[in-house]
């Protein structure tokens, strides 16, 4: 149980320091996709760019991912 806390909570930080960065250099976040969704339905599609899909549908998952193998890291150190 503690080992799922650990990683849950390094995936939570990861993912709050990766959608700063994004937004900081300009890239589309989750919650900005998803706010272009409700907006304007499936026309969001066309509002992003090259570099907004790569983030959201390859680098972010990526990053998340990263976030699990830390803190299975962190856990195996410390526990």
């Amino acid at each position: 149980m503690v080992k799922l806390y650990i990683i849950g909570i390094s995936i939570l930080l990861v993912a709050i320091i990766a959608n700063a960065v994004a937004i900081k250099i300009g890239l589309k976040s989750w919650y900005d996709f998803i706010q272009l969704l409700s907006d304007i339905g499936l026309s969001a599609f066309r509002e992003l760019n090259l570099w907004d899909y790569f983030w959201l549908f390859l680098g972010y998952p990526l990053t998340l991912g990263l976030g699990y193998l830390l803190g299975a890291k962190l856990y195996a150190i410390f526990f």
